[in-house]
């Protein structure tokens, strides 16, 4: 008769299950040879040393852009960039309402569209013949839209320098003015563009960022919205029809997004 006591099982001992959380941290993961810490250590439940310093008290002052505003130039140089700026501003000044083209961020919602698709008019038919439309038909030429910053952006620098001895971001919000009008009213000789047409796409363009979701670089805080009390991206208003009528906070699609 076999001895049974051979093949019984060992005495069953705690065993620690192994966690990735566990084998992380004791692992020292690292990246290039650098401990992460930041997001990542805080993901991984890294336990401090020394305890955290407490957070600073919440304000009721809200910072002058969101945390996840970008503000990187994707097309303009820096010299454009301030010239679209100014020229903005002046066509969405700030004032008692709110803030200003400048405070939105419209220079930067420009500046993202032309990297993009609107600049290269990718959803547009682009090949010849060429014709002049009417004026309702818009702009009928062979010139991408970020080929007609690049030349009305230029020569708003020179006229401002033939004008006033100043470029256009140095120039008093007045004499601003005067160069805008100018193209405004076709007074700036340039061949290869028209000045109206580009003073109505930057018109146009100015407002489209100062009410356009800050997803794509303008309406900064949704203050454009606030301005006009629209509730922007709500997914649902379920929870509010049937009730009195009442202000809603807006909301970006970068909320829906944040969301988990």
């Amino acid at each position: 008769m076999e001895n049974n006591d051979e093949h019984k099982e060992p005495a069953k001992q705690d065993v620690q299950e192994p966690s990735r959380r566990r084998f992380l941290v004791n692992a020292g993961f690292a990246i290039g040879g650098v401990v992460v810490g930041g997001a990542l250590g805080s993901i991984i439940g890294r336990k401090a040393k020394e305890p955290a310093a407490p957070e600073p008290a919440p304000t009721e002052e809200k910072p002058a852009v969101p945390a996840n505003y970008n503000r990187a130039l994707m097309f303009f140089n820096q010299e454009q960039f301030s010239i679209v700026d100014a020229a903005t501003e002046r066509i969405f000044p700030k004032d008692a309402n709110g803030p200003g083209a400048k405070e939105l961020g419209v220079a930067f919602f420009i500046d993202h569209q032309l990297a993009g698709d609107y600049g290269f008019n990718g959803r547009e038919y682009m090949s010849p013949p060429y014709f002049k439309g009417e004026k309702v038909q818009g702009y009928q030429g062979h010139l991408k839209r970020r080929e007609m910053y690049d030349i009305a952006l230029q020569e708003m620098e020179n006229y401002s320098q033939a004008q006033f001895q100043k470029g256009f971001s140095q120039l008093a919000g007045e004499q601003q003015d005067e160069v805008l009008k100018a193209f405004e009213e076709d007074a700036v000789e340039i061949t290869t563009i028209s000045p109206s047409g580009f003073f109505k796409i930057l018109r146009s363009n100015t407002l489209e960022g100062v009410y356009s979701d800050p997803l794509y670089g303008g309406n900064a805080n949704m203050d454009g919205w606030r301005m006009r009390n629209y509730p922007g991206n709500q997914m649902s208003f379920t929870s509010i029809i049937d009730k009195d009528f009442k202000t809603i906070a807006p909301s970006s699609l970068q909320d829906h997004m944040a969301a988990k």
